[in-house]
């Protein structure tokens, strides 16, 4: 079934149209890699070849590990499979290409939706335009506008997109989101991996429908993965490659394939969905009889031995490569993301606003139960047990973040992987978008302990103890960025994260003091534990310039105090007597400002060099 277009597509002015591709042509695609037991080479897809045009939609289809995603993949230049490699060709118009050029003609549209959920339909379209090289400012809203249009987005265009606690546009539509937000640039070429997964047919018909008709209008190739369609959608593409175990079954025109297969001795039985039918042929893991089998290996047979004209001879014209000289400047596209992420920032409660509430929770808690303690010597641990537990828990919290920034981090990866921006402003702007609302916190929480637990408060001790707490925080941050930049799944994210922080605890000096901490911990992570000097700092602001009262001795004679110090005699404890018996006889706290910014440092550019790395 083929479905008339509803939506038109405004096509002045369109450069793609005067720089379209004639065809794309793929020969021989072999993808081979290791067997884990064995070791040795299979080819988990096998000599596949084909062709299409401006326009036209390809159909990949199989059962389950036929191999179509790792084609698509091998198609758009991406990682085929772990370890793999890949042989053939791809041509355009019958040049070779290289990766830069097909990513300045393509868009690659992932399985799963990265879309931030707490910005609208326009405004997620309007930032992919603004972080495009190919979007310029006098074209810009009316190519927003003709997308929203096309995708028939009209009535939701100024709904949030959703997230967990917001809800937001349906899941059809936010497909028809991802999707128009990709094609912004006017690729000529368009990837698409399972662009119906989790769609009713209903659904999945409007998004491939909508996708068919801008298609056509500005003459888009498409090339899509896509599993069990139904016969209304099944009839949108033009063209239909069948793959069983990574071998061809079929490739060529959609409607010719049910005479193909009626000439082969399969024909699709009346009333059943081709597609199905199609499917069911090349699926012997739950028809593996010999029949089945034979059959299958007899239509795999029967295609492969089928003449084809695309077994010509390369043309050997000049190779194509991007000549694209317009990318952006890091800090036009760090601005850019820096604007998206302070109105995610605002917007969405769970990624700062739920923090806020936690960390105002933590220090009413705190405040409590170290309730205005006086200047009594029986006070001084526990004043050094909150000094401890502000520092060490607040920075063991920042596992809050890690659900935010791996939202961010899914958006950068599709971002990435289609030429928007790279490591270095997504990085950036995440980094300076978080350093208001760290300090909002660290105030907030220094606000309510200060006054609660009876810290010192004048306004020298009160900025300074928000100055460690902001720096505590800040490299607690960082490492969440590091660690789930290397480890990108929540619950690794979290479990490294978590026992991270135990271990800076553990050996910050506190719990162990360093006279006693044995030369391995020492000498590996002592020197590095952020905690250590935000501890020493605090340590240092609270009891440098305080005084704490002994109690007369039971005779009524001189004075019981708990640590020596010059203002024994009168019944005193002087702070700097404390800071001595913890070992912490010299103030260095110039250096240790310098260090905990050299961590941080650190960390971000670690996290920087792992982004740089993972090219894939």
């Amino acid at each position: 079934m083929s479905a008339t277009p509803s939506n038109s597509v405004d096509l002045e002015a369109n450069p793609a149209a005067a720089n379209s591709i004639a065809e794309f042509q793929w020969r021989g695609i072999t993808v081979t890699v290791k067997d884990m037991k064995t070791k040795k080479p299979i080819n988990i897809l096998e000599g596949v070849t084909g062709s299409a045009r401006p326009g036209e939609m390809v159909a990949l289809m199989g059962p389950s590990g036929s191999g179509k995603t790792t084609l698509l993949n091998a198609l758009a230049r991406r990682p085929a499979a772990a370890s793999a490699q890949v042989s053939g060709d791809l041509l355009i118009d019958g040049r070779e290409f290289d990766s830069k050029f097909l990513k300045s003609i393509s868009t690659y549209v992932e399985q799963e939706d990265a879309l931030i959920g707490s910005l609208t339909v326009r405004e997620t379209i309007e930032f992919a335009a603004r972080l495009s090289p190919a979007s310029t400012g006098t074209g810009r809203a009316a190519r927003v506008s003709e997308l929203i249009r096309a995708f028939g987005l009209e009535k939701q265009e100024h709904a949030i997109v959703g997230t967990p606690v917001q809800k937001g546009i349906s899941g059809g539509q936010k497909r028809r989101v991802s999707v128009a937000s990709q094609l912004i640039t006017r690729p000529k070429i368009l990837f698409l991996d399972e662009p119906t997964s989790g769609l009713d047919s209903t659904a999945a018909y409007e998004v491939m429908s909508c996708i068919r008709n801008v298609a056509m209008a500005e003459n888009i190739l498409v090339v899509c993965s896509i599993h069990q369609p139904s016969t209304a959608t099944f009839g949108l593409f033009s063209h239909l490659v069948l793959m069983s175990g990574g071998k061809l079954v079929y490739s060529g025109v959609r409607s010719e394939a049910v005479q193909y297969f009626a000439n082969q001795g399969v024909p699709v039985p009346d009333l059943t969905n081709p597609a199905e039918h199609f499917l069911d042929v090349c699926n012997t893991d739950f028809n593996n009889t010999d029949a089945g089998v034979e059959r299958l290996e007899r239509l795999v047979s029967a295609w492969n031995s089928e003449p084809l004209s695309t077994k010509e001879p390369k043309s050997e014209a000049t190779r194509l490569t991007s000549t694209d000289s317009s990318h952006r400047s890091s800090l036009r596209k760090t601005l850019v993301l820096l604007h998206r992420l302070w109105l995610k920032s605002y917007r969405d409660v769970l990624a700062y606003w739920l923090r806020v509430a936690m960390y105002l929770g933590l220090a009413f808690m705190m405040g409590t139960v170290w309730l205005r303690l006086d200047s009594s010597q029986k006070n001084i641990q526990p004043f050094i047990n909150a000094i401890f537990f502000s520092g060490a828990f607040m920075s063991f919290m920042a596992v809050a973040y890690i659900p935010a920034f791996l939202e961010d981090y899914s958006s950068f990866q599709k971002e990435r992987h289609n030429g928007l921006y790279g490591p270095t402003s997504f990085l950036l702007s995440n980094f300076l978008i978080g350093i208001p609302f760290i300090f909002l916190n660290t105030l907030l929480f220094s606000i309510i302990t200060v006054f609660l637990v009876n810290f010192r408060h004048d306004a020298t001790s009160f900025w300074k103890y928000v100055m460690w707490l902001f720096l505590d925080l800040l490299a607690a941050e960082s490492l969440v960025v590091l660690i789930s930049c290397i480890f990108p799944i929540f619950v690794a994210s979290l479990a490294i994260t978590a026992f991270a922080n135990g271990l800076w605890m553990s050996v910050g000096g506190f719990l162990v003091p360093q006279s006693v901490l044995n030369v391995f911990w020492y000498y590996t992570f002592y020197w590095i534990d952020y905690q250590r000097y935000v501890f020493q700092g605090m340590m240092f602001n609270e009891f440098e310039h305080r005084e704490y009262k002994c109690p007369r001795s039971a005779t009524g004679e001189g004075y019981q105090c708990m640590y020596a110090s010059p203002l024994q005699d009168e019944g005193r404890i002087a702070g700097s007597g404390v800071l001595t018996a913890m070992g912490y006889g010299r103030k260095r706290e110039g250096m240790w400002i310098g260090i905990l910014i050299a961590i941080i440092a650190g960390l971000r550019l670690l996290a920087w060099v792992t982004l740089k790395l993972k090219k894939h």
